[in-house]
C-alpha cells in the first residue's frame, strides 16, 4: 500500500505523547489520516529542505479538526 499525506495545522496528545495529523489518500483513493510522533531523515543526507518543508501545514479538514486534542488509547 503507497499512501500520500500533508501535514496539518491539528496535534493530539496520545498517552502524553504530541502527535501531528496528516491526512492523505490510498493509490487508490482512499481517504486516510495519519498521526505521526516522529520523523527522521537519515544523518548522512542533508536536511535543511526537508526541515524547511517540515514547517509547512494546511488547515485541517472538518473531519481532522473535530478530533478531541487529547485522545485516551
Amino acid at each position: 500500500m503507497r499512501i500520500t499525506i500533508e501535514s496539518t495545522t491539528k496535534t493530539v496528545f496520545f498517552n502524553g505523547i504530541e502527535a501531528r495529523i496528516w491526512e492523505g489518500k490510498t493509490d487508490t483513493g482512499i481517504p486516510c489520516h495519519v498521526y505521526v510522533t516522529r520523523i527522521a531523515v537519515d544523518r548522512d543526507e542533508d536536511s535543511s529542505e526537508f526541515d524547511r518543508e517540515l514547517q509547512e501545514h494546511r488547515s485541517p479538514s472538518a473531519e481532522i479538526a473535530a478530533i478531541p486534542m487529547r485522545l485516551i488509547l
